[in-house]
């Protein structure tokens, strides 16, 4: 018998309490995969995809270092990635781990798209940990990519036996490697992928194999899972990070009350829940993004029927240029942008009058008292009412 068999009885490497998963779960699982299926099958500019999927970077990275301690805030990780910012002297340690994140993620995620990701190992949990401690001012007694061999305590829980972890941390490799986790059917699949990657996360937490970075190295790991997949878009499979540092005190809480109890299905539920919750935040974004290109069409297709002239090409810009869902004051509409500006600083006072007429006469925006506003509803006659913007 192990030490840990004794000190940690929850750690068991069976996942027969996802059965207690109550059905709300398992729908909620069902709703990730639709919500991931319409972003990977929503078709966006690349350079709307690439911003999305750099703030999931972003997003990810601060997350994942804030839950930690890090203070540096996400506009200031968005600067470190870009290279725009450095941190003054006295949280050059902060930039350093936020550097090292990101580097990690950014590493994960090119070979994710490359469908070079390792077989789960040991030693590739290990290397996660050297990546996010390399350099930076960790524990004393902590070596990167090193397991412990000292006893460790983190607030009132007590790492599992340094001289098992070796042991466990292998086991915990082949486990998340097995057919447990495996199903030919698209749905179960789908919904062992997300439960496998928030047990690596669990059982990271619960083993505590390293001096230090043992929460990183576990969110490091559970993103790898999700992109591995090939079933949950890049910039979602941050989203369980983001969960956890959004609700950092909920998230101690479930750790607890999954050791205490000796079952996951709590600490899945909530997982699950927060990870829904991130994906419909970011089906709204991809749906805004897919709108204005919508919009931009269609405006396109209705202004192409007039003769090219100065006058519709102003006309086409300002109509552009009228943000959704919001009536303008007339007064507010020729200053929209610069170049609108521009446009009627060189024209007569009824000018703006021919064009909002022009505009509304073919569709394109609707008057409101005094104010104006674009007519983005014309492209959802199918839709029920209350779902159309």
């Amino acid at each position: 018998m192990k030490a840990y068999e004794e000190s940690h009885p929850w750690i068991t490497f069976r996942a027969s309490d996802i059965k207690d998963l109550p059905p709300r779960t398992w729908m909620l699982l069902g709703e990730a995969r639709a919500i991931c299926q319409q972003v990977t099958n929503t078709p966006l500019k690349p350079g709307i995809a690439e911003h999305l999927n750099e703030v999931a970077l972003i997003k990810g990275a601060q997350a994942t270092t804030a839950i930690e301690g890090n203070t540096l805030n996400q506009e200031q990780v968005a600067g470190i990635h870009r290279g725009e910012y450095t941190a003054p002297p006295s949280r050059a340690y902060q930039e350093r781990e936020v550097r090292n994140v990101l580097d990690a993620l950014t590493d994960i995620d090119e070979q994710a798209r490359n469908g070079t990701l390792e077989h789960l190992t040991a030693e590739l949990i290990c290397d996660y940990n050297h990546l996010v401690l390399n350099a930076t001012e960790h524990a004393p007694d902590a070596r990167p990519g090193e397991l412990r061999d000292h006893s460790v305590v983190v607030g009132n829980y007590r790492g599992a036996p340094a001289e098992d972890c070796q042991y466990l941390i292998r086991r915990l490799a082949e486990w998340l490697e097995s057919d447990m986790f495996r199903s030919d059917d698209p749905e179960t699949e789908f919904a062992l992928t997300v439960i496998q990657a928030i047990y690596a996360h669990l059982y990271i937490a619960w083993i505590h194999p390293f001096g230090d970075g043992n929460g990183r190295t576990a969110r490091l790991l559970e993103f790898m899972l999700l992109a591995r997949s090939g079933q949950m878009p890049l910039l979602a499979a941050h989203l369980l990070s983001n969960h956890y540092n959004l609700t950092r005190d909920q998230y101690f809480r479930e750790l607890e009350a999954a050791s205490r109890s000796r079952l996951t299905h709590r600490f899945v539920a909530y997982a699950t829940q927060g990870l829904l919750d991130g994906l419909r935040e970011q089906i709204e974004l991809v749906r805004e993004q897919q709108m204005e290109v919508s919009w931009t069409n269609y405006v396109n297709e209705v202004m192409d029927q007039f003769p090219t002239s100065q006058a519709s090409n102003r006309q086409r810009d300002l109509v552009l240029a009228m943000p959704p869902n919001t009536a303008m004051p007339r007064e507010d509409l020729t200053v929209l942008t610069p170049a609108l500006a521009a446009h009627y600083a060189n024209t007569g006072p009824r000018t703006l009058s021919r064009d909002l007429n022009r505009l509304a006469k073919a569709g394109l925006i609707l008057r409101e008292r005094r104010s104006w506003k674009a007519n983005t509803g014309v492209m959802f006659t199918f839709m029920p009412p209350a779902a159309a913007p």
